[in-house]
């Protein structure tokens, strides 16, 4: 028996809003599209949910960015907001438009 990772969805109320805010900042072309489900690229995709956001994902994306100051702008100029501080140099954990953890990494 084979078991894989066939891809990550992302929990969203404003489906469309948060299907442009990861196609852009991404660069990920919308390949699929129905009244509850849009997919970036073959493996993220998005569903519409009922309930908001209320706590703390317990998974989550690290992206990694070649210029990690125009990455944090971008998301920034997107409608995400940094949670912290940079960590290590490293990384820094920011919320998409929904309130969704992700990391954007130095490469």
């Amino acid at each position: 028996m084979s078991v894989r990772i066939n891809g990550i969805v992302i929990d969203a109320n404003d489906l469309e809003s948060l299907a442009a805010f990861w196609s852009r900042l991404l660069g990920l072309a919308v390949t699929r599209r129905e009244p509850d489900w849009v997919s970036l690229g073959p493996y993220l995709a998005l569903q519409r949910v009922p309930e908001p956001k209320t706590a703390k994902n317990r998974v989550h994306l690290d992206v990694v960015a070649d210029d990690f100051t125009a990455a944090t702008a971008q998301a920034a100029a997107l409608g995400a907001v940094p949670v912290g501080a940079v960590a290590e140099d490293l990384w820094q954990v920011w919320q998409d438009p929904e309130g969704n953890e992700f990391c954007i990494c130095r490469s």
